[in-house]
């Protein structure tokens, strides 16, 4: 009796417990189906996104060309003194925006004034110099005169000695007179013809004299010019110890104060134009294929989050970055590595002039350039230069 009881009372609940799993079987077949559906709604999402990027990637995509290896730049002016000096004045400060024909530092003027006082002396004598042989050209012309007429009068007395002697040779030989007076005709002709000849070689010496003195005109006139040269170089350097700005800018890397002995060529401050400012990124050499001066540039800047820039291609270094560094790789020597080089490429800036004044160079960017524009330049060329090997065989 007991164990009929115990199987009456097991009977229900299995047959409850058969019930709950006939009853749930449909449940997890409904489940599974549902799974099964999103599982295949997932897949096929997943491939048309797959599509989506690809048929993107073909189309665009892969004509876009990036780097983080960018930063912002300008065309930095160092300013230095052209001459040597101590610091008398500094007109600026720190950080400071400057405009062009600004003074910026003064250079203690009194030794180029003394170097041009001393050329403007040098000027003086040898002006002096010059006048001093031209009054002894004049007083020179002027005895070359009398010593003319000097000649002229011992050469009339040598010609008149000369014709007396030949009238009185003939009356001599016939003895109509002296032989004693034809030789004192004779030496008296003598004496007055070196007396010509004498006062010739004096007039001549008296010209040279003359040529001489204009030597020395000459000689005075060439250092009066030197001497105005000098000036001109003493008045430039006068000038240049007032030091002005060379560009609109923004005053940066100041190192100069009043007292301090300013060296020629000696960095006194950096003038940063921060209008002009532009980005330098240096792509990789698989990058370049397809870049062209004046393609569209992205630009993303580090320190400005959230804000895009756009830009332009200007143009591209003439040499890798490696070639123009201080010790250039020189790969014909030792075991060589291949390694990836970049070119740095200029990019113009296009910003308002509100976001170019929150831009400094040295600022790290992210430049984008798409290159879609020359998506066939490589074929073209790849088409011309097999014609041209054809050619060649």
């Amino acid at each position: 009796m007991a164990e009929q009881a115990a199987h009456q009372n097991d009977t229900p609940a299995e047959e409850a417990d058969d019930k709950d799993v006939d009853q749930s079987a449909p449940a997890k077949r409904k489940l599974s189906g549902r799974a099964k559906t999103i599982l295949i709604a997932l897949a096929l999402g997943a491939l048309a996104g797959i599509a989506i990027w690809y048929l993107r990637y073909e189309s665009h995509g892969k004509y876009l060309q990036d780097t983080n290896d960018a930063q912002v730049r300008a065309d930095m002016v160092v300013v230095a003194p052209r001459v040597a000096g101590y610091v008398a004045e500094v007109f600026v400060q720190d950080n400071q925006d400057v405009r062009v024909g600004q003074p910026l530092v003064r250079i203690d003027p009194r030794d180029s004034r003394a170097q041009a006082a001393q050329a403007n002396a040098q000027i003086a004598v040898a002006n002096a110099q010059a006048d001093s042989a031209r009054a002894q050209v004049e007083e020179q012309y002027a005895a070359i005169d009398q010593a003319q007429a000097q000649l002229t009068a011992a050469q009339a007395r040598a010609a008149h000695d000369a014709a007396e002697v030949r009238r009185y040779r003939p009356l001599a030989a016939s003895g109509a007179e002296s032989r004693e007076q034809l030789a004192s005709l004779e030496l008296a002709a003598r004496q007055s013809a070196d007396q010509a000849r004498a006062q010739a070689a004096a007039v001549e010496m008296q010209r040279r004299r003359v040529a001489s003195y204009g030597t020395q005109i000459r000689q005075g006139l060439a250092q009066a010019q030197a001497a105005r040269a000098q000036l001109a170089s003493a008045n430039v350097n006068v000038g240049a110890t007032l030091i002005r700005a060379a560009i609109n800018g923004r005053v940066g890397d100041k190192t100069v104060e009043v007292g301090q002995y300013a060296q020629t060529g000696t960095r006194l401050m950096s003038l940063v134009p921060l209008d002009r400012l532009y980005v330098t990124a240096n792509f990789k050499e698989t990058q370049l294929a397809l870049m062209r001066p004046g393609q569209p540039v992205e630009i993303k800047v580090d320190a400005l989050d959230g804000i895009t820039l756009k830009g332009r291609v200007a143009s591209f270094s003439p040499g890798t970055g490696a070639q123009f560094s201080l010790l250039p790789p020189q790969n014909a020597t030792g075991n060589f590595t291949k390694i990836t080089q970049r070119v740095p490429v200029r990019i113009e800036l296009e910003a308002t002039p509100e976001v170019r004044r929150l831009l400094v160079p040295g600022l790290s960017v992210t430049a984008t350039v798409d290159t879609i524009s020359a998506k066939d330049e490589i074929d073209r060329l790849r088409d011309r230069q097999r014609q041209l090997n054809q050619r060649e065989r």
